[in-house]
């Protein structure tokens, strides 16, 4: 596979949606936190309202931030299609977390802090007030120590689907800690009451995976197959050198359970970073914007190159292919466009992205630990032609 670089950032097909300063990142900045203050922006999430108007979140990690105590999660909108963001309110115990809107509600899900409790919030005046989480009645869902990120909720067959991972275990290390789970819940249920969800099993790490490869899964994707089953699609940590695969599991339509066979390992392009998959109606395929590896970095841990954000689709989750890479920088320690959340909006794709890059205080600090979240359009996406 050959890439046109083009002087230090290619941006391809993405709407120039305002002139940039030479220190900017590409894409309309919603908010930047120098990395000299020591705390970073983090899961970047993405919901567009019934109005048209579109609803962002992102929380804060690093050593000066209050991710292992109270997380904070900032929320923004914008009325104007992505052009002006403006921040209208700030939840003090929301960290990884999904906006989505349903029955008349904006909703997030995600923990309160670094491995904390499952918690939902509802705003009934789109984002501006949340609940609080304060017991099982009212949003705290699941008590002890979970994980997730900015993946999508599925509404499929009566009931609202969303994955996460168990992050209580025999060990406290990153990546073994964190076992495959699913919970659900009734379309017309309260959402608030946790004893209206369903958890499934868990299914721990196993260092047997991928002929002892296997580092970690995490960071599911609930998503409908072409037949109408329910899977979880993980990101999945592998050593360097090996080919990026996601991880493929099954759940039970009744939400109870969820089970793995150690042959759904499938080639994805992107998987040892996190994703969000969706499906289009349109052309019957499934999407996703990965952070796929550039030829010249596959010596390298595939977990570690953050810096090209590629265009990809699937006909059944199992087979991908590469469509248009739609940003890219070439320098893959201090830039990354990572954690992508997107939407589709009529023939168009939206996206917001955990940006390092560089500012007027030196830039990030690293790949990973991103100063910016921008928010970026890529116009009539169908129309792209795959590889």
């Amino acid at each position: 596979m050959k890439y046109i670089y083009l002087l230090l950032i290619l941006v391809f097909p993405l709407k120039v949606l305002r002139a940039q300063p030479v220190d900017s990142p590409p894409g309309v900045v919603i908010n930047h936190i120098p990395a000299n203050l020591d705390r970073f922006i983090g899961s970047p999430s993405i919901c567009i309202l019934p109005d048209g108007n579109y609803i962002v979140s992102h929380d804060e990690f690093g050593p000066t931030s209050t991710e292992f105590k109270s997380a904070i999660t900032r929320i923004y909108v914008s009325v104007d299609k992505g052009k002006s963001w403006k921040r209208i309110s700030q939840i003090n115990g929301q960290f990884w977390s999904t906006l989505f809107y349903l029955n008349g509600a904006l909703y997030i899900i995600g923990t309160n802090k670094h491995h904390g409790n499952l918690v939902l919030r509802r705003s009934d005046d789109y984002g501006k007030t949340w609940t609080i989480p304060y017991d099982g009645k009212n949003g705290l869902l699941l008590e002890g120590e979970y994980h997730t990120a900015p993946t999508p909720v599925l509404i499929h067959k009566g009931r609202i689907w969303r994955a996460v991972e168990y992050a209580t275990a025999r060990t406290t290390k990153w990546g073994e800690r964190y076992s495959a789970m699913v919970v659900s819940a009734p379309l017309n249920s309260d959402l608030m009451n946790a004893g209206n969800w369903t958890r499934t099993n868990h299914l721990y790490y196993n260092p047997d995976y991928l002929n002892g490869s296997f580092q970690a899964w995490l960071e599911g994707n609930v998503v409908a197959t072409p037949s109408g089953e329910v899977v979880d699609v993980l990101r999945v940590q592998v050593p360097k050198g090996h080919k990026e695969v996601m991880a493929l599991v099954k759940v039970n339509l009744s939400g109870d359970s969820v089970s793995f066979a150690s042959s759904d390992f499938y080639d994805m392009p992107g998987a040892a970073k996190k994703f969000t998959i969706r499906y289009d109606t349109v052309t019957q395929r499934y999407w996703s914007l990965v952070n796929e590896v550039p030829d010249s970095l596959q010596q390298i841990s595939p977990n570690s190159v953050r810096n090209m954000v590629t265009l990809v689709s699937s006909l059944d989750l199992k087979k991908w292919k590469r469509h248009k890479v739609v940003l890219f920088h070439p320098d893959h320690l201090r830039h990354g466009f990572q954690y992508v959340d997107w939407l589709f909006e009529k023939n168009d794709i939206i996206f917001v992205s955990r940006t390092a890059y560089d500012d007027n205080t030196g830039g990030a600090k690293n790949n990973h630990d991103a100063n910016f979240i921008t928010f970026h359009r890529i116009e009539n996406f169908r129309a792209m032609t795959a590889d």
